[in-house]
């Protein structure tokens, strides 16, 4: 059974580089918390909208889990992108252009009736799967990345980045299901890959460019470049860029199904000795 836990993290002792002397790994996951309040509170409208058309009780559980999920997944990035204001880094002028996207391009359109509204609803459930794919790998990749351990990361933020992932590999089936039950059909799910893969990297990119613009102690450094990435990925600091290549062109596969990413009994176990998941559960707040 899929529950939200309900999380609080304290950020006014994280350091600037919370991966000490790696500011690009930092500002590759900063990047997180541009992006992922705007879209997890649209994954969160996009399903109750869906609820409607499901005919199965496990997976509309699954679904109303996953919903209170994702909306302290929003609470929790909203509250570093809060913390980032208190010290002087302004993000609206990202974070507006983000909520514009999720708002605008891919938000509601009131103008649909009938059948065109419902297939404008289950295309957006199809670029939902294929992003919970990425964060289902990345979940998986951060859950393991010992080279954040070796680095000495900011605990805090490294607790934040882990249970996230963890409810990453723990829900990350739901979405894929929830496609197939209203849909399904295999040429929607792989063109929607097709959208959202390099519609992330783009809004990536953007994202790590503006924390090095705006960075005090990066303003006189060009900007990062792809053999940069590289290094911190052969640190274990970041992702290989191989890897997630590999990662997303198993979407592509006809047998393609989420269960195979990552491993749920890890992700129970983390969620488990998660300082601010236990705190939680205990009631107070870490």
């Amino acid at each position: 059974m899929l529950q939200a836990r309900d999380v609080h993290f304290d950020w006014t002792s994280l350091p600037a580089h919370w991966v000490p002397g790696e500011p690009l790994a930092t500002h590759v996951m900063n990047v997180l918390h541009l992006l992922l309040p705007a879209g997890e509170r649209w994954f969160v409208e996009v399903f109750k909208q869906s609820l409607p058309l499901i005919q199965d009780e496990k997976l509309r559980r699954d679904v109303l889990g996953f919903i209170g999920q994702e909306a302290m997944h929003a609470r929790a990035h909203t509250g570093v992108l809060e913390h980032f204001t208190a010290t002087g880094l302004d993000c609206t002028p990202f974070t507006d252009q983000v909520e514009w996207f999720f708002g605008r391009v891919l938000g509601d359109r009131p103008g649909l009736r009938g059948g065109t509204a419902t297939e404008w609803l289950v295309e957006r459930l199809a670029i939902i799967a294929a992003i919970e794919h990425v964060t289902a790998f990345m979940g998986d990749w951060i859950l393991n990345a010992d080279g954040l351990d070796r680095a000495g990361t900011d605990p805090t933020m490294l607790d934040m980045l882990r249970w996230h992932g963890a409810e990453e590999v723990e829900h990350r089936s739901v979405a894929f299901d929830l496609f197939t039950h209203v849909d399904g059909r295999y040429r929607r799910r792989v063109q929607a890959m097709t959208i959202t893969g390099p519609m992330l990297l783009m809004l990536w990119r953007r994202g790590v460019r503006f924390f090095y613009a705006t960075d005090p102690a990066l303003r006189h450094l060009s900007r990062p470049k792809l053999g940069d990435l590289k290094d911190t990925a052969a640190r274990g600091v970041t992702p290989a860029i191989s890897h997630v290549n590999r990662k997303i062109a198993a979407y592509y596969s006809p047998r393609y199904h989420p269960s195979r990413e990552g491993s749920t009994e890890q992700a129970v176990a983390y969620l488990a000795s998660s300082p601010a998941a236990q705190a939680a559960e205990h009631g107070h707040h870490a």
